[in-house]
């Protein structure tokens, strides 16, 4: 059974920092690509941040210089290191795995940027 669990959300100030976490099992995890997305009230669902399997990382723009996606795997997990947070940096923050035509989703955990 594969299971994609997030962890590391929460409440912080504008300007703070946050480490998101994403624990992955019943997959070969150094094979997927791992992405971190986010879903703000009312809006879709976009692409934030994602990492090859070789190690190659890709940002949306808005958080280019402020996020970092990082991944262990010999620990099957994948990071979101975010800083210098924003109120509009607010959202699910999900975690997925993608490998070809396979593609798994965490349920998301809550990250809320306000004073």
């Amino acid at each position: 059974q594969v299971q994609l669990v997030e962890s590391g959300g929460g409440l912080v100030q504008p300007g703070g920092s946050l480490r998101l976490s994403c624990a992955a099992s019943g997959i070969i995890f150094s094979r997927y690509e791992m992405g971190w997305h986010r879903q703000a009230p009312g809006k879709q669902r976009e692409l934030v941040a994602s990492i090859t399997s070789g190690g190659g990382t890709d940002y949306t723009n808005s958080v280019k210089d402020r996020f970092t996606i990082s991944r262990d795997n010999a620990k099957n997990t994948v990071y979101l290191q975010m800083n210098n947070l924003r109120p509009e940096d607010t959202a699910v923050y999900y975690c997925n795995g993608q490998l070809a035509f396979l593609s798994y989703w965490g349920r998301g955990t809550q990250v809320t940027v306000s004073s």
